[in-house]
């Protein structure tokens, strides 16, 4: 099997969710020392990305999406000493922050989100759930993040989004980052109202956003 057929067995087991062959095709790529950057790029990234099409076109549905997006973290996870060992470094596409605010402690559709931004090239650190939005602000001033996503799935902490926004502004530094809002509450008009620069329903349509903010 030559290398260009590797990757797609990589692809092809991310879209058919099996998670067997992924973790296997993974250890291969370790085994066999291939080029690590281009197995994340055209392999599991690339199914990752069919996954998110699938969603889009309505051929996946959640539960689809959410097995996607925990295989492929599971074979970037095995791939990732590699890569550091071998002193590679994937050419970032921009450094996303991302939290669930505080007083909410739902994390699945943050993760799911994480992962297909790790699989689109962009760099993310993810602080977790329960963030206080002072120090969602404060390790986006460390980590010289470029775009801040802060979700919530409940309607109670939604003002708690809102405080993120309010610091930046405080600080006189809101220019320089992008802030997005994520969670089943948060619409159009909530972002409006916060002054945010715009939210996504979900991980598809949020890899979307951070593109175009990005660019």
């Amino acid at each position: 099997m030559d290398t260009e057929e590797i990757y797609r067995e990589m692809a092809n087991s991310i879209v058919s969710l099996d998670q067997e062959k992924a973790v296997h095709l993974a250890n291969q790529a370790l085994d066999e020392s291939m080029d690590l950057l281009q197995v994340i790029e055209k392999g599991f990234g690339e199914g990752i990305r069919k996954v998110g099409d699938l969603w889009d076109e309505g051929e996946f549905f959640l539960p689809e999406l959410m097995s996607g997006a925990q295989i492929m973290e599971k074979a970037v996870d095995i791939i990732t000493p590699g890569l550091q060992s071998s002193g590679s470094e994937r050419q970032s596409s921009g450094k996303v922050l991302l939290a669930t605010i505080e007083g909410d402690i739902h994390s699945i559709g943050k993760t799911i989100v994480a992962t297909m931004l790790k699989a689109n090239g962009f760099q993310v650190v993810d602080l977790g759930t329960d963030v206080k939005a002072e120090k969602i602000v404060d390790e986006a001033i460390k980590g010289d993040i470029d775009i801040i996503g802060v979700s919530t799935l409940l309607t109670t902490t939604m003002v708690n989004q809102k405080k993120v926004i309010d610091l930046l502004n405080q600080k006189n530094i809101r220019n320089k980052f992008k802030v997005i809002f994520g969670g089943a509450p948060v619409t159009q008009g909530w972002v409006d109202e916060c002054g945010a620069d715009g939210y996504a329903e979900n991980a598809v349509e949020s890899v979307k956003l951070v593109k175009e903010l990005i660019q």
